[in-house]
Formats: structure tokens, sequence, C-alpha cells
């Protein structure tokens, strides 16, 4: 597959596939499923590193049993679209901030959070996003259960 600086193929998908469900898979499990050799992987890898399409890994954390119990969606409502990167600014700053999506719609961007309990995820909203500029206000969704969080299978025979 071609897409002007990008030159991937077939088996280049296939190792991301392995690689977005396992992370941890070594180069030479991963050559043995596709038939051919670690250092092959280890090749392609890095190729899809330079390209910037592999970013990097990441370890996947289960926030419940370190006591962060509330997981939130808030949809922020900016006094302007323009306030859109400087809002985004002060969220990085704030570390309950797992996510912030510009989005269409009702709300200027959609963020998730995380939190210990309620009173903490009042304090999040209340003392740390709401006061920040350019914010006009937000919705709370709580989330009650995530039923489905998955990496986009790119090989899908």
């Amino acid at each position: 597959m071609k897409d002007k600086d990008l030159e991937y193929d077939e088996l280049d998908l296939k190792i991301l596939s392995i690689l977005v469900k396992n992370a941890k898979t070594p180069y030479s499990v991963i050559g043995e499923r596709l038939h051919c050799s670690g250092g092959t992987v280890h090749v392609r890898i890095k190729k899809l590193e330079q390209m910037k399409i592999a970013l990097q890994q990441q370890l996947k954390v289960d926030h419940k049993l370190l006591g962060y119990d509330i997981t939130a969606f808030l949809g922020i409502y900016l006094t302007k679209s323009s306030k859109y990167e400087s809002v985004v600014e002060e969220l990085v700053k704030i570390p309950e901030v797992l996510t912030a999506n510009y989005t269409t719609g009702s709300y200027g961007l959609l963020v998730k959070i995380i939190c210990r309990d309620t009173d903490h995820l009042r304090t999040v909203i209340y003392d740390k996003v709401q006061q920040i500029d350019g914010v006009q206000r937000t919705e709370t969704l709580i989330s009650l259960e995530e039923s489905i969080n998955r990496p986009l299978d790119l090989y899908q025979e």
C-alpha cells in the first residue's frame, strides 16, 4: 500500500496487528507466526517507527486496583473555538485527564478523566477544568463500565 511517503505492505500490517494486541511479543515469535526471521520483523518495525506509523509501546494499568474508581467524560463547551489550543495546553497539566478530543457537535472538546471518588471528581471539574480560561461550562458523563477497549486490528484475514 502506498500513501505518498508511506510505503507499507501486508507483512507490515500483520506485524502491527500482532503487536497492538501484545507489544511484548518477541520478534522471533512474530517471525515464526509470519514465516520470516526475527531480524526481518525488527527491520520492519524500525521502518514503521521512522514513518511514524508505529509510535510507542504503552503499559496498560488497571487503575481500579490502584484506587481510581471513577472514569468520566467531560463535554467541554468553549467560549470560542479559537480557545481550543490554549484550553488543551492547560488540560495537559491536569494529571487526571487521559484524553482530549476536539469534536463536532455541541461540545468543543470531549475529555476522559479518571478519579479516585466523587470528591476527587468534583475537585478536578470545579477547581481545575472549569477554571481554565476559555472553558464556558462542562457536562459530565460517568462511565458505569467500559465494555470494549481494544486496538484496531489492522490486518483482518
